[in-house]
């Protein structure tokens, strides 16, 4: 499977992610958003944009895994943030940051970041899905 990253000329080059991905496979695997909850459904870092960014990103990974992928597959991520404000991107890079390290990826796939309203429940503050291609 071979996917290919990249920043066209013309375009902005963004550090946390690239503006393209070529893909090309022949299974497709699309990831619900995952939220902060650990195994038995309760929210980790209530109140932290960090520690649920990194629990998302992680919840993601185990996600990928039942399907035989992982985050090298990973060829688009949507990010939705409660309540975005510019002064938060500091925190969200922080968790992307710790949960790349625990996972040791540094696949920088297309990315969409929205900010909404509220998620499922109270407690949580981001929402990550993913699509994944694989041979």
């Amino acid at each position: 499977m071979a996917i290919t990253l990249s920043n066209p000329e013309g375009l902005p080059v963004i550090d946390v992610y690239h503006q393209v991905a070529v893909a090309s496979g022949s299974r497709t695997v699309y990831v619900a958003g995952q939220v902060s909850w650990d195994a038995d459904g309760t929210t980790v870092g209530e109140g932290d944009l960090a520690a649920q960014v990194e629990q998302c990103y992680l919840n993601v990974a185990t996600a990928l895994a039942s399907a035989g992928a992982g985050f090298a597959n990973v060829v688009k991520l949507n990010v939705h943030v409660v309540d975005w404000a510019p002064e938060k991107m500091p925190q969200l890079l922080d968790g992307i940051a710790r949960a790349t390290a625990k996972l040791g990826t540094t696949a920088a796939p297309p990315a969409t970041m929205l900010g909404v309203a509220a998620l499922d429940v109270p407690e949580h503050l981001v929402e990550i899905e993913a699509v994944a291609v694989l041979d």
